[in-house]
């Protein structure tokens, strides 16, 4: 299965677990979101990144650019707080 297929097969799934009232409010942010023009201020596909650091799952930190020379670099985000 293809990333596409399976990031479909995530979206519908999800979509079928939401109430919709739920899910009325999340894509109205996100219009709200679309709307505010914060499209045009990120990063896009094959952008270049700044350098960062951020702190790793046990505390130590971790630069991007000591990620890089040991090669590609793929960063994920997750929606939510922890």
């Amino acid at each position: 299965m293809s990333l596409a297929e399976t990031l479909a097969a995530m979206r519908d799934a999800a979509a079928k677990r939401l109430p919709p009232e739920r899910a009325a409010i999340m894509h109205r942010a996100t219009e709200e979101l679309r709307a505010s023009g914060i499209m045009d201020r990120v990063i896009k596909t094959g952008d270049t990144l700044p350098g960062f650091t951020l702190p790793s799952a046990d505390g130590r930190e971790v630069r991007s650019t000591d990620l890089l020379a040991k090669g590609p670099l793929v960063l994920t985000f997750f929606r939510g707080s922890w």
